[in-house]
């Protein structure tokens, strides 16, 4: 194997039940091989969309998922 496709950083995300489904809908629907490649394809295509805002201070991880059953900031305030 080339060096060039050696992987040699891991990272390791939770994901909601509702998060996965997306994620193994959207890589089923494109013939992905695995998770693994989805998530690259994914990150991939995120860093090069235009129009992103940062993350404003004092942002947490939970704000940031896929869905609607997803926390905001609004949920937050309650």
């Amino acid at each position: 194997m080339s060096t060039d496709l050696m992987r040699g950083e891991r990272l390791q995300i939770m994901l909601t039940r509702e998060e996965v489904e997306a994620l193994d809908t959207w890589r089923f629907s494109r013939r992905m091989p695995s998770r693994a490649s989805a998530v690259r394809e994914l990150l991939r295509r995120g860093l090069a969309a235009e129009g992103f805002a940062e993350a404003a201070f004092g942002t947490k991880s939970r704000d940031f998922g896929v869905g609607e059953g997803t926390p905001s900031k609004k949920d937050d305030a309650r």
